[in-house]
């Protein structure tokens, strides 16, 4: 505010007021009398005046004054002096002390520059306080015609243009000066105070009101980039911008207030619902543990309703199995820790006991001590029970209540450790039921659980106090035989165990019998961990099922080496089969017995691995049968002798037919004839360029069902050949009703026909047999001159062996016997 008070008497002539209001830059004068303000002039008055008449600018100031004096108290915030200035329309007040006496004099300009409002105009740009409608003013007019326009438009400055002067400004104050001193009959135009200072709408207001206090001038023109005047800017603008500030902060703060209030009050409804909707017990008592609320869900836990609790203690849930130490200890926690929380047995209403998890929390007020207690409980006691039964199923077999892998593993572990601090031995035996299969097919996999319990309970009842009898899973069953000091003690076992399975089985009006196959590994003479234990006594049981089942083996390491061995290349043959890789295909020549013509060849299969190097079929080929594998090999055969005729023909080679060799399971495909159909077709093969080779076993028993396919591969254009005739069950009935086109003899019976008649006497024969039956024949394994020379004896069409031509890769095959390209 503005201290040192200007005053002067009613009778003090305004001129002469005026004058000492400019030299102090004041921009108000208060009237005194008899020591009280009965009333103030103030700068903005000045725009009542007339100023074409100088003597009216004389009259004493008590005329002039105004008698209405707005007073405010020197406690009052500024910020509820601004809101006054806008409200009552001030431009001044006068503060006054708590007895009444003036103090000073608060003007707009005083608010703008003390009321701190330096976040707001820093935040804030200059078009969003200035005064968008500026009086804008020629300078002919005279100083009259000027105070008459601003009082009219209720503006403090007025912006004064002139033709070849910049622009300028007269504002309030400026009239003081002219009424302190008048000019005359000079215009506004030369009256006005230039250059006017000017800002840009997008300063900042601080920057602004900075730059009003460093000039010391009240006012500033906007200008655009045009230098262009778009407003007018000063401390009352600034003022009355910033009030809307603070009203919206008003409003902003009550709205919060309300927000928070509604919150408030639906956290507190949306919590006694919570409570109410809970499923866990609440309890609340007071510092001295009387129960002073319980929810619902405590009705519903214990069946006592609020009612028959409240006013007492929780203990009248107590169920008597806890001592006095456990609740000494449930109470010190409190005390220390400010909560408890633990399992704790409690009592219902009807006596029911029911184990309860049970959170106990001390609320506290501002000065830390406990003001009530808090107990949040739910009801586990099905939850344990569960617990319990999940801890048996993860133990034990669902079905016969046997131990099962996981519990099995730990008495083992347990078993060995004490089987090695005793210096002693143990036994695994692992049983599986032998054909369990054919009774779940046959009777339904209800029969086969029952079947699965009664042995379990046969088994049981053979084994000793101490051993341990789990099951894996289907129809496999381990016993554990700990404590053993010999061998034969298990095979004793095995024997009983074996005995048990075989008496006949009855159930639901069936009557069958199942054997068992054992399996027996010794710890620690066939392996030191669990692992290798049930593995070898695996072993050891495939090899009993191998070897006519319903028996005991016992492990031998030798022997699981080998099947190791075959297993590893089962493996690697897999991969081969899927991707080819290794494999490789050889031709050995057949040639005419007479004329020593090529008349076709044999493909046979090789197979190259890194780990096993170069494998023999006789070795690779029983894998593959027994495995599976070959069916995709046999495919790979065909495929790859077609694609290599095809690759002949394009070459213009002279072809022969090439036979390949089809196991019986590739024979018995049902969709043989058409697979070849189509692998003919994809190459674009004529007929009588790929023939197929069986054995006499594949056709024997179901030579009936063998016409058909044989009769779809001729009907193709392939050649037949049974191979290695007559090492086995030889039909002469099969010769005479199959389509089979040729004989080939076996090469046992070609290599013994210079030291054995009989075998002279077998080629004779059965190159008899073919040449009357019109079938050709083609003797194997020709290894020596004299072999060749003693075959052309006899109606045999065609030879291969050694002798003649050693099997070849395909480009050396096509080399030797095809001709050059």
């Amino acid at each position: 505010m503005q201290t040192g008070l200007l005053a002067c008497d009613r009778y003090t002539p305004l001129d002469v007021a005026a004058a000492r209001m400019a030299e102090r830059r004041c921009s108000s004068m208060l009237v005194i009398e008899n020591g009280e303000a009965v009333g103030i002039w103030t700068e903005h008055d000045c725009l009542y005046l007339d100023f074409a008449d100088p003597g009216a600018l004389r009259q004493p100031i008590g005329e002039l004054m105004s008698g209405a004096i707005a007073k405010i108290a020197e406690d009052t915030p500024v910020s509820e002096a601004v809101m006054r200035f806008t409200a009552e329309n001030r431009h001044h007040f006068l503060v006054v002390g708590g007895d009444g006496a003036p103090l000073g004099v608060l003007s707009r300009s005083d608010a703008v520059l003390n009321q701190g409002l330096e976040s707001y105009l820093r935040l804030r740009e200059v078009h969003h306080a200035m005064s968008t409608t500026p009086l804008v003013l020629p300078g002919t007019l005279t100083l009259s015609e000027l105070a008459s326009r601003m009082r009219f438009s209720q503006s403090d400055a007025a912006v004064i243009t002139q033709p070849g002067q910049p622009l300028g400004i007269i504002t309030e104050r400026d009239l003081v000066r002219f009424v302190a001193g008048h000019p005359g009959q000079a215009t506004i135009g030369e009256l006005a105070t230039r250059p006017l200072l000017s800002v840009g709408p997008h300063d900042t207001l601080i920057h602004a009101r900075d730059y009003l206090i460093t000039h010391r001038v009240r006012h500033l023109a906007v200008v655009d980039k045009a230098e262009q005047v778009i407003g007018l800017l000063g401390f009352r603008e600034m003022l009355d911008g910033n009030e809307q500030f603070y009203l919206e902060d008003l409003r902003q703060a009550l709205d919060q207030r309300d927000r928070a209030l509604s919150q408030s009050r639906f956290n507190l409804e949306l919590a006694e619902r919570v409570i109410d909707a809970s499923l866990e017990g609440i309890i609340i008592t007071d510092a001295q543990t009387q129960i002073e609320f319980v929810n619902p869900a405590f009705t519903h836990m214990t069946g006592y309703r609020p009612e028959e609790v409240i006013g007492y203690t929780p203990a009248v849930l107590s169920s008597g199995r806890h001592d006095a130490d456990f609740y000494d200890r449930m109470w010190h926690s409190l005390q220390n820790n400010g909560y408890w929380r633990g399992e704790i047995w409690n009592r219902r209403k009807n006596g029911q006991l029911y184990l309860e998890l049970l959170t106990i929390t001390a609320i506290r007020d501002e000065a830390g001590e406990t003001t009530n207690y808090a107990a949040l409980f739910s009801d586990i006691t099905h939850i344990r029970e569960n617990e319990e039964q999940v801890r048996r199923l993860a133990y034990y077999d669902a079905l016969t209540r046997l131990p099962n892998r996981r519990l099995l593993e730990d008495r083992m572990s347990l078993s060995m450790r004490h089987a090695h601090r005793q210096q002693r031995r143990l036994a695994v035996i692992f049983i599986d039921l032998d054909h369990f299969k054919q009774v779940n097919d046959s009777l339904g996999h209800a029969i086969g659980d029952e079947l699965l319990l009664e042995v379990s309970q046969r088994l049981a009842v053979h084994m000793r106090e101490d051993d341990t009898l789990a099951r894996l899973g289907g129809d496999e069953f381990i016993a554990l035989l700990p404590g053993l000091d010999e061998p034969g003690e298990a095979t004793l076992i095995a024997g009983r165990l074996i005995g048990a399975i075989s008496t006949p089985f009855k159930i639901d009006g069936h009557e069958f019998r199942v054997g068992c196959s054992l399996g027996i590994s010794f710890y620690p003479d066939d392996a030191a961990t669990i692992d290798d234990l049930m593995r070898n006594a695996d072993a050891a049981m495939y090899r009993a099922k191998q070897e006519g089942r319903n028996t005991y083996r016992l492990f031998n390491s030798k022997t699981h080496v080998q099947e190791n061995h075959h297993l590893a290349m089962e493996s690697a043959l897999r991969d081969t089969a899927e991707t080819g890789d290794g494999l490789d295909v050889h031709y050995q020549p057949i040639f005419d017995t007479q004329s020593g013509e090529l008349r076709g060849a044999e493909a046979l299969l090789r197979w190259y691995n890194p780990h096993f190097g170069h494998v023999a079929p006789v070795d690779f080929i029983p894998v593959a049968e027994r495995s599976g594998l070959i069916l995709p090999l046999g495919r790979r055969l065909i495929r790859a002798v077609a694609a290599q005729q095809q690759h002949w023909l394009a070459a213009g080679r002279q072809v022969v037919p090439v036979a390949v060799n089809l196991s019986a399971k590739q024979f018995w495909q049902n969709d043989l004839a058409t697979r070849l159909k189509t692998i003919l077709s994809e190459h674009d093969l004529p007929a009588g360029l790929i023939d197929v080779e069986l054995t006499e076993s594949t056709l024997l028993d179901e030579s009936q069902e063998a016409t058909g396919i044989l009769q779809a591969l001729r009907e193709l254009g392939c050649g037949v050949a049974i191979d290695d005739f007559g090492t086995g069950y030889s039909s002469l009935r099969y010769l005479q009703d199959l389509p089979v086109t040729t004989l080939k003899i076996d090469r046992s019976f070609i290599a013994r026909m210079q030291t054995a008649h009989g075998s002279r006497a077998i080629v004779a024969a059965i190159s008899g047999l073919a040449h009357e039956l019109g079938l050709k024949v083609v003797a194997e394994g020709v290894e020596e001159a004299s072999q060749l020379a003693a075959l052309k004896q006899y109606p045999v069409h065609c030879v291969q062996g050694f002798h003649l031509g050693m099997p070849a890769p395909a480009d050396v095959f096509a080399q030797q016997w095809l001709g050059a390209e």
